[in-house]
């Protein structure tokens, strides 16, 4: 897989903000991602040193249209502190 595959969108979020001042940032992930494939796909696209990533599994939820229903997408998400530098989302 591309690092760009790997790597869909950044989280932003109030939670996520926070995190920021501490050097973790969170990304949206394919869920077949493991974290060396993140870690080397965040070094690769931002140019940055990753210490430490830590993946969360997000199952779907049930939703209902009216008399329809169906399931959202399953999640991957990963939060990736860095040794150094930073990474300019905004």
């Amino acid at each position: 897989m591309d690092a760009r595959d790997i790597i869909q969108r950044p989280v932003i979020t109030e939670r996520s903000a926070d995190l920021m001042s501490s050097d973790k940032y969170t990304f949206d992930v394919d869920v077949r991602a493991n974290k060396t494939q993140v870690k080397y796909a965040i070094e690769e696209i931002f140019d940055v040193k990753v210490e430490k990533v830590n993946i969360m599994n997000y199952k779907p939820k049930k939703k209902r249209m009216g008399r329809y229903s169906g399931y959202t997408k399953r999640r991957r998400k990963a939060i990736v502190t860095l040794k150094e530098g930073s990474i300019e989302i905004f």
